[in-house]
């Protein structure tokens, strides 16, 4: 009797535990804490909201080499017509390996020149570029010489303003921890006078992070993200210029690894090491992951295996969740109306109130200008399905008359991790007037007649 009663007890407890595995999350193929690395420094990237979804040293200023051409080309890209004719300074031709030799005085359309940049990475090209648009913020008489006759020092002013431009955009990202100094990814050193005079010495470097953030930007947020995917994109290129035929081969080997890979960029300095920034876009989900200091010589395909296995993890593990689908989403019948302070109604000595509702993304406001002056808020999240979404709201407890329709009283947040990605605006549905002489009037008038009957 006693060894049934124990066979049940082991029998039920084996269905409890299968019930109990079974209401668990799946689990994903690969963890983060699976993943290893040959990278000193690495980044998996939603280029769509920018979150970072695997990080490794992730915001240590590093040597970044030619995936800073990113940033060259569509800084290009934006400032410039890809028919644009530039001549070539002997600065420019001066530069070292790897180079399309192009020569002083020579001239070529920005259009070829930016595929020799993308494609087979070429310093000269790099500088040549940058040069044409960095003569356009120098000194009138700068502008008006012939770049071929540019002495050394005035093509690198020419490049210190390209330089500029670049390190405006990157501020503009939020790229704390970046600093440009040449166009090609060739190491440098710069020293900055500061206000206080002061100096302080800064390295051509970036973060995976920031990096990661760049290219998201050259893929979600540049007006020329269909040019920059032309080009990267393009397997060979060939041009004719100034009397020679040019050919240009894409040595981005990864697309060709993985179904998806959209783009991307190497590099290489004995300072910065091989270096990749690179984007796969599958299932409506974009990764982007940036590589810095993946091995030395010979180890030249540590950034494919560390690129793959990102990427991979990104597939395996994260996926996209509405912040408005069902169950997720803010009600605004949760919102109380709040009292209103020395405000109009209907029946002397009664409170006032103002109705809430939310302001979405795509809704108007009261004068119909709708949010295009406000930054767009996400409207999903690529998530692992361990991870959550937490909305949390505010508002103020009383309000003053007079109060306008449409006026912010509190705030909708959506939160995964300590992150918000999306903020709603509680408004007031009606406006409600301040009690004034001629309110007070009508009030006595009423008053008065009610008493007469």
């Amino acid at each position: 009797m006693k060894k049934n009663i124990g066979g049940f007890f082991c029998a039920v407890l084996t269905m409890v535990c299968f019930i109990a595995c079974a209401a668990l999350p799946a689990r994903a193929e690969t963890g983060a804490e699976d993943i290893s690395l040959y990278a000193t420094a690495a980044v998996l990237m939603d280029a769509d909201s920018g979150r970072v979804l695997y990080g490794k040293n992730a915001d240590t200023p590093l040597a970044m080499a030619s995936t800073t051409k990113i940033m060259t080309c569509i800084t290009i890209l934006e400032n410039v017509s890809l028919d644009d004719v530039l001549t070539v300074s002997a600065y420019a031709a001066s530069m070292p390996k790897v180079k399309l030799y192009i020569q002083k005085g020579e001239q070529y359309l920005v259009k070829d020149l930016l595929y020799s940049l993308m494609l087979e990475s070429h310093n000269d090209s790099a500088m040549a570029l940058a040069e044409y648009v960095g003569k356009r913020y120098l000194p009138q008489e700068l502008q008006d010489k012939d770049t071929a006759e540019f002495t050394t020092d005035e093509s690198r002013q020419a490049m210190a303003a390209f330089a500029e431009l670049m390190n405006e955009k990157a501020a503009q990202l939020g790229c704390e921890n970046t600093w440009f100094i040449t166009p090609n990814g060739l190491d440098e050193t710069q020293e900055l006078v500061l206000e206080d005079g002061s100096t302080v010495q800064k390295e051509h470097c970036t973060t995976a992070a920031e990096l990661a953030r760049i290219m998201s930007y050259c893929l979600k947020g540049s007006p020329c993200t269909e040019d920059f995917l032309r080009i990267t994109r393009t397997g060979s290129y060939s041009f004719y210029a100034n009397g020679r035929n040019y050919s240009c081969n894409n040595h981005n080997l990864f697309l060709s690894m993985m179904d998806g890979a959209l783009t991307g960029k190497t590099g290489y300095t004995n300072k910065a090491g091989y270096c990749y920034v690179g984007a796969l876009e599958r299932d409506g989900r974009t990764f982007v992951v940036a590589l810095l200091a993946c091995g030395w010589p010979n180890n030249k395909n540590y950034k494919w295996s560390d690129t793959k296995e990102l990427m991979q993890y990104g597939i395996d593990n994260y996926f996209y969740r509405s912040f408005l689908e069902e169950g997720v989403a803010f009600e605004p019948g949760r919102l109380q109306a709040i009292p209103v302070l020395g405000g109009q109604t209907e029946v002397l000595g009664g409170t006032a109130y103002a109705d809430l509702t939310v302001l979405g993304d795509d809704d108007e406001d009261e004068e119909g200008g709708g949010l295009t002056d406000r930054k767009k808020d996400a409207e999903g999240l690529l998530m692992r399905r361990d991870e959550e979404i937490r909305v949390e709201y505010s508002v103020k407890s009383t309000l003053t008359a007079p109060v306008k329709a449409g006026t912010e009283i509190g705030m909708v947040e959506y939160s995964v991790g300590d992150v918000v990605y999306r903020r709603e605006r509680i408004i007031t549905r009606e406006a409600v007037d301040a009690i004034d002489l001629e309110w007070c009037a009508r009030q006595i008038l009423k008053r008065f007649l009610l008493v007469v009957k």
